[in-house]
């Protein structure tokens, strides 16, 4: 066969493959999982057998050498040795988990309403009337609640403990808080919304309680913090127990066993990307938060930092490697 005619027939293919290698080097993961990526075993032998031709049919050097190249490249992708764990680790904190926020933005946005609503209402209205604050906690509770942001205390937020101690309850804690949350939407996405608004209505009423009380500077400073890595996880584990409510009871066109897989999946994830932030957020709380003798400009300062680190992570990751997806 001539070189003109064999190029003809198999140009098209070179050129999509080429261009499938090159977005394969730049997402690996995402190329990876395509349908073509099935196909590339496949193609990877054609592309061999293609430049065992052109070599013996003695075709012109720029045609040897292109499909030399295609191969090279076909070859590091095919036998390339997976990605060291922690590097999908961060990969998945830093661009997958963003994007699946942003991909369930719905379930989330329902959560963020169920939460800041009840807490903001609750906050407002132990101005208005302080008695409430003893129908949601006994005496003896905000007794202890006082106590831990008095002015006059020298680590503020906590009445007794170790650095390291304090970590560790809270890591427990806030974890324990975000799994009840993700898996009580199992209840048909009822649980989730309960532990949601419960959560809201607690934090604005011992927010509201100290506030009117005159220990609100004290307690503000405390929670500044680490409340944008703490709430935001809080609403991500709603968000995906809701998920799985919302599926539970409306599976859409797919029967409701895969669906459930499906969202069962996407929850996980979105739970573990939670998990995270709730143990930076522990870390936070237990030596940052309680130091009382940094000024004001630096307690609201960093917290007002971290608030628009966290929104901006959630908002802008992985938007650069979708736009390399959508380019190839």
């Amino acid at each position: 066969m001539k070189q003109e005619r064999f190029v003809a027939l198999h140009r098209q293919e070179w050129d999509s493959l080429q261009a499938w290698l090159g977005s394969a080097e730049l997402r690996s993961r995402e190329a990876m999982r395509s349908t073509q990526a099935l196909a590339f075993p496949a193609l990877y032998r054609r592309l061999c057998h293609h430049l065992a031709l052109a070599r013996a049919r003695g075709y012109s050097r720029e045609v040897t050498d292109r499909l030399q190249n295609l191969v090279q490249q076909g070859h590091r992708v095919l036998y390339r040795p997976p990605a060291p764990r922690w590097h999908r680790v961060a990969m998945f904190l830093v661009a997958d988990f963003p994007r699946m926020v942003r991909a369930e933005w719905r379930c989330i946005a329902l959560a963020a309403v169920l939460l800041y609503v009840p807490m903001l209402f609750c906050l407002v209205l132990m101005q208005l009337k302080p008695e409430l604050a003893h129908s949601v906690f006994g005496s003896a509770q905000l007794a202890e609640f006082e106590k831990m942001y008095d002015p006059a205390n020298a680590s503020i937020g906590r009445s007794s403990g170790s650095d390291l101690g304090m970590f560790g309850h809270y890591v427990m804690n806030n974890i324990s808080i975000a799994f009840r949350t993700f898996a009580s939407g199992l209840l048909l996405g009822v649980g989730a919304v309960y532990v949601m608004t419960t959560n809201g209505v607690i934090i604005g009423t011992v927010a509201g309680h100290l506030t009117g009380m005159g220990f609100g500077h004290p307690f503000w400073r405390f929670v500044v913090g680490h409340s944008s890595f703490e709430l935001t996880a809080l609403v991500i584990s709603g968000g995906a127990g809701l998920r799985l409510g919302l599926t539970l009871l409306a599976p859409g066109r797919q029967r409701r066993g895969p669906a459930m897989v499906m969202a069962g999946w996407v929850g996980a994830q979105l739970a573990l990307g939670a998990f995270a932030m709730l143990l930076m957020a522990a870390f936070i709380e237990a030596f940052w938060s309680s130091i009382a003798s940094l000024p004001d400009l630096v307690k609201f300062g960093s917290g007002a930092l971290l608030w628009l680190l966290v929104l901006g992570w959630l908002w802008r990751g992985g938007a650069e490697r979708v736009r390399h997806s959508d380019g190839a």
